[in-house]
């Protein structure tokens, strides 16, 4: 009889020496660990194809093999290798599972019965070939090798890529078992005396975590010291007495409260980042396979998988895939989710382009998998604008998930579930998983965190807990089922249940009226620099985001008037491009250079079609035949304005909304004058001085007599831009304690000196490498002065600003924010207030009194400050991590200073921003009746025509409107043609409810920054 651990002489002593103990216990463990694989054998053959290109299966089986033998090195970083394995399973094998152990240092996909079967990378080494063997039986498989590990290159090592292991294992389950019983016990056991920090990556607070019941702590070391005395991880028969001893323990359980943890697999995963776009398709396959495998074996086990783009290019590439991923849909275990097209950054993109990320996703949603998403899901970006709930719910979501926010370096987000209220008053049941992560491991003491975490448990008992490992890591594995299979209502950790996400939220709704509620914008106290990094990348999006609402314009008028137009996939193809290079680590400026030279082709290509289109689309509403060309007004207010054609030539053009203009005569005009100081100029709105350095030393509103600059703005400021971490993400408070002015020497010229435009020339040199150039211009009539500023970039580590000390103070700001407007502080008076020392903002900020104040606009540029009286701008930085070139180059720029009576509201800064923003289009010819009179025409001016385009069923069109200026307004809008009905719809063009129409008018009652969507379905044409 065995009598291990049983001698009275020694007993007295177990368990007195704790640390002892831990360490013995962490040991015991380790080598039943290995007894999960003991048993091992080499494949039969090894034979290598490549380096080739990122390939499918049918082209890699044409490839030519050579034999290779274990230790090869392999790359270059990027580089794809095909490995062919010939393997023969021992036959006393029969009837236990064999894995594949394979180690490659590298990310790599299991190819096996000519499917993609699972992903292999660092951390995640095995992957099953048969479930039961038959014995004697020869597998043939391929694995396909990625030169890169899970965040690019392998540590620092360019040739780190290696054949370095790959054999069969016969997998044993008994003592796998054995294994997770007692580790699951061990890691509560050695989290009893927790520490107070907080797990998330910029947390400002402590958490003050609970130790683990004294009893029950003592008992789980005495009992797992008792195993060790038991048991012999390599002799089998001592088993049974010990594991017996584990199940009393895991039969514990907790009492009738205790937190209740739903959790849900994930695999976040950037669309791309320190990878190239193309590398994502296959870092989807890898983590898409895998968890399909995982599913295979633990019917329980549920995957929440977001960002349509993905699930389309696994349809396209992968179809074997794609289908088992359908089939587990249907099976409730894999959990489509998001509704949007990518996770996309929240600051930078437009509304419209938000609109489009919910409109294809939650469409593409809808046509692939039957249903529609609840829950807008983007844990990653850096910010939430304030319209989002409002956008979240006319897109059918009333749920929204996050985790960023965690991050905070100033103040920690006092709230985990709570109703997150938009600025026009709309709300959604909002949630931060209290882990403060997105790729939870499972491992026990994080499990404990979460429950100490939760910031709402007086309210709510349940909270998401999101685990997997992402960016290609593959998501859960097979350790973290088990020990959640081991921890459902294990004494001292929550009660752990693993559901769905709405699952989730129907549970959370329970408590939803016991809530606390957030209000405007969920602003990150981090990553401030991804407002201006990759500024051509800016530039695109912005000019991309216009080219193609001039093209819906072009195709509505068309359409309208009965013209062939292009198809909605054609258009929805265009818009799809600019939506990918929306996601949240492309146009924010956090990727590699990989990325940008991809991104920025493809968005040249996006703007160079969209204009070409929409120029075809216009030339069937002219007369060809003249040689004049016409101005068309894509926008729905009316404009004023000098601007000059595609030959240079300078007119002043009048225009309707959604209409040809014409040059027309004015009695506007400027002036420049010269003396030993600088330049004045002048018209009819503002009188300004220019030092011969281009310095603005005053700038008079004439209407007023008002001085708009308290000192000398347009200054440039350079600033030392040395992050503590996350170079191209962050700009650190530390760096505006650096700012210098520029010196040296100056040239100047004036361009124009009178009638029309009045434009001086500034050029010298910048920073240690650079230099700028900078046009100053003011138009006849034009109630700004306008900036454009062309830079040759070549600084590293280093910020350049423009800054207006203006002659104005209030305590709170405005800044633009996607159809709306947010005020934010302009001191420091809390740690909130001071973390927005940089700030995202779109077309205008503006700093106002009651009687006067000044709108700064940017036609490309989001990083703003306001400071006191300081109007600031962040025009360029030089980071040079991910990507060593960022920035580096030719970058033309323009911004305006906008002194007005009133505050911005009475001052329309919204519409001047806008025309600032986006010019007329030049065709040649001249127009036909179609775009002689306006398409639409809204009042009053701060109902907001945004979307013109025809509507995705080929029915109709469509009108997307916003009130501006967050006041009540009672709109009518009148169509250029006779409507036959007119609906109030959804984001997704789902027609909610019938608007009276008179013929070519409705009215409407809009709140304050509401958006409304409208379906239009016009008459024939010829009918009264």
């Amino acid at each position: 009889m065995d009598t291990r651990g049983e001698d009275p002489a020694v007993a007295r002593a177990r368990g007195r020496y704790p640390r002892y103990t831990r360490g013995r216990l962490e040991r015991f463990a380790q080598r039943l660990l290995r007894r999960v694989h003991s048993d091992r054998v080499p494949v039969v053959s090894l034979e290598l194809a490549g380096p080739t290109e990122r390939i499918g299966l049918q082209e890699a089986l044409k490839l030519d093999y050579r034999p290779v033998s274990l230790d090869q090195t392999l790359g270059p970083l990027w580089a794809t290798y095909w490995v062919r394995v010939v393997a023969e399973v021992p036959e006393n094998w029969a009837g236990a599972r064999v894995d594949l152990y394979w180690d490659s240092r590298s990310e790599a996909l299991l190819w096996l019965n000519g499917l993609s079967s699972q992903g292999l990378n660092p951390g995640r080494h095995t992957a099953t070939l048969s479930r039961s063997a038959h014995g004697g039986e020869r597998f043939t498989f391929y694995v396909e090798i990625a030169c890169n590990g899970l965040f690019g290159a392998f540590g620092n090592e360019p040739q780190a890529y290696t054949l370095a292991a790959c054999e069969l294992r016969r997998f044993d389950p008994e003592a796998s078992a054995f294994y997770f019983d007692f580790d699951v016990l061990r890691q509560l056991e050695a989290d009893r005396d927790p520490s107070t920090k907080s797990r998330s990556y910029g947390g400002v607070g402590e958490v003050v975590q609970p130790a683990l019941d004294r009893a029950w702590a003592g008992r789980l070391l005495h009992d797992l010291n008792r195993v060790c005395n038991l048991a012999d991880p390599d002799d089998r028969a001592t088993w049974p007495r010990a594991r017996a001893v584990l199940r009393d323990l895991l039969a514990a359980r907790n009492g009738s409260v205790a937190h209740e943890l739903s959790a849900i697999g994930h695999a976040h995963l950037d669309t791309a980042w320190l990878w190239p776009l193309d590398e994502t398709r296959r870092k989807a396959q890898r983590s898409f396979s895998t968890a399909i495998a995982l599913m295979d074996r633990y019917p329980d086990f549920k995957f929440a998988c977001s960002q349509a783009y993905q699930y389309a290019i696994i349809e396209q590439n992968d179809p074997g895939l794609f289908a088992r991923i359908r089939a587990k849909v249907l099976a409730g275990q894999w959990i489509p989710v998001g509704g949007s097209w990518v996770e996309p950054d929240c600051n930078l993109p437009w509304g419209e382009s938000i609109c489009r990320q919910f409109l294809y996703g939650q469409r593409y949603f809808e046509r692939t998998f039957g249903k529609r998403s609840d829950v807008f899901w983007n844990p990653d970006v850096f910010g939430y604008d304030g319209q989002l709930p409002q956008l979240m719910q006319l897109a059918g979501m009333s749920r929204f998930l996050t985790q960023k926010l965690s991050w905070n370096k100033f103040t920690s987000p006092p709230h985990h579930s709570f109703h997150w209220r938009g600025i026009d008053g709309t709300t959604v049941l909002t949630h931060f998983p209290p882990a403060d992560t997105y790729n939870g491991s499972a491992q026990v003491a994080e499990l404990r965190y979460h429950a100490a975490n939760y910031k709402d448990a007086d309210r709510s008992a349940d909270a998401l807990y999101l685990f997997g490992y992402g960016d290609g890591g593959g998501g859960p594995d097979e350790t973290m089922l088990e020990t959640l299979q081991r921890a459902k209502d294990l004494q001292g950790l929550p009660r752990i249940q693993i559901r769905t996400v709405d699952e989730f939220f129907d549970h959370l709704a329970v408590s939803a009226e016991d809530l606390a509620t957030i209000e405007g914008e969920l602003y990150l106290e981090y990553h401030r620099g991804t407002y201006t990094t990759q500024g051509e990348i800016k530039r695109l999006n912005r000019a991309c985001e216009a080219s193609l609402q001039a093209l819906e314009f072009a195709a509505t008028i068309a359409r309208a008037w009965e013209r062939p137009t292009p198809s909605a996939a054609d258009i929805e193809g265009l818009w799809r491009t600019l939506l990918v290079n929306q996601f949240h680590d492309i146009v924010p400026g956090s990727s590699i250079r990989e990325v940008y030279e991809r991104a920025e082709a493809d968005l040249a290509a996006v703007e160079e079609q969209a204009k070409c289109r929409t120029q075809a689309l216009l030339a069937t509403l002219c007369d060809s035949t003249g040689a004049d060309w016409t101005p068309v007004n894509s926008l729905g207010s009316s404009r004023a304005e000098v601007t000059s054609d595609p030959e240079g030539a300078l007119h002043y053009v009048v225009a309707a909304p959604f209409a040809a203009g014409e040059a027309a005569t004015t009695e506007e005009f400027v002036t420049v004058s010269a003396d030993p100081d600088g330049f004045v100029l002048t018209n009819s709105q503002l009188k300004a001085r220019i030092d011969r350095t281009g310095l603005v030393w005053s700038l008079v509103h004439l209407p007023t007599g008002r001085e708009t600059l308290a000192s000398a703005g347009a200054r440039f400021l350079l600033l030392d831009d040395r992050p503590l971490d996350f170079e191209a993400w962050d700009i650190d408070p530390f760096a505006l304690e650096t700012a210098r002015e520029l010196a040296g020497e100056v040239n100047f010229s004036v361009l124009s000196d009178a009638g029309l435009r009045g434009e001086v020339r500034f050029e010298r040199a910048l920073g240690k490498a650079s230099r700028l150039t900078q046009v100053i211009r003011l138009d006849a009539g034009a109630h700004h002065l306008e900036f454009e500023t062309t830079v040759d970039w070549q600084e590293r580590r280093t910020l350049l600003k423009v800054m207006f000390p203006v002659a104005c103070r209030a305590s709170r700001a405005t800044y633009e924010t996607m159809f709306g407007a947010t005020e934010r502080p302009t001191h420091a008076n809390t740690d909130a207030d001071a973390a927005r020392y940089e700030v995202p903002g779109h077309r205008w900020s503006d700093i106002s009194g009651p009687d006067f104040g000044v709108s700064l606009f940017s036609d490309s540029k989001h990083g703003y400050s306001t400071f006191g009286n300081q109007l600031a701008l962040t025009l360029l930085r030089g980071a040079t991590s991910p990507d060593p070139k960022a920035d580096i180059g030719r970058h033309r720029m323009r911004y305006a200073i906008y002194p007005h009576e009133g505050d911005w509201r009475a001052a329309d800064t919204v519409g001047r921003a806008l025309r600032f923003a986006r010019p007329v289009i030049w065709i040649k010819g001249r127009p036909h009746e179609p775009l002689q009179q306006s398409l639409l025409r809204v009042s009053p001016p701060n109902v907001v025509v945004d979307t013109i385009k025809p509507a995705e069923d080929g029915h109709g069109w469509v009108v997307r409107l916003y009130e501006s200026s967050g006041v009540q307004a009672r709109t009518m809008i009148d169509f250029g043609v006779h409507v036959a009905s007119v609906w109030m719809s959804s984001i997704l063009e789902d027609r909610r409810q019938a608007i009276p129409t008179g013929g070519r008018t409705c009215h409407l009652s809009l709140r304050p920054f509401q958006i409304a969507t409208l379906r239009v379905f016009q008459a024939a044409l010829g009918d009264d």
